[in-house]
């Protein structure tokens, strides 16, 4: 099966989801009450936080189309898609699970975040996203050799 996927499209939804991902270690302070204390600044890294998850959404609509791995009924099903065929890792599925719980919780229950459970979360997990880049990059690899 020759797989075409949107190369360059993918690459510059990968560099979006760094800078992103840049910006928020950049200012990500050293504790949670320095984060929570932070003001517009930390409604930019939550808003980037969100951009960058996006992304990572975005590019694996973008392969599940490309590889032609079916409809999905939801990002859930993409996820599965792209695993079943070998192109994110269960880890990696299980990680961008946990990105769009949180990118919900910071869209839909903004005012009522608990800012120091979120700054822990981005703490431990800033680094998924370069996991998942990484993975995303392997794939685009082999479809090009």
């Amino acid at each position: 099966m020759t797989r075409k996927v949107r190369d360059t499209a993918i690459r510059i939804k990968l560099q979006e989801m760094t800078e992103s991902v840049d910006m928020v270690k950049k200012h990500l302070p050293d504790s949670a009450d320095s984060f929570r204390q932070l003001g517009i600044v930390k409604d930019g890294i939550y808003k980037r936080a969100e951009y960058a998850i996006e992304n990572v959404f975005d590019i694996c609509a973008i392969l599940n189309a490309d590889l032609h791995l079916g409809v999905p009924g939801t990002d859930e099903n993409i996820l599965d898609n792209l695993v079943q065929h070998g192109v994110l890792t269960p880890a990696t599925r299980q990680n961008a699970k946990a990105m769009k719980g949180f990118r919900n919780i910071v869209v839909h229950r903004y005012g009522a975040i608990d800012d120091a459970l979120a700054f822990s979360i981005l703490g431990e997990h800033i680094g998924d996203f370069a996991l998942f880049r990484q993975e995303v990059e392997h794939f685009l690899q082999s479809v090009n050799e």
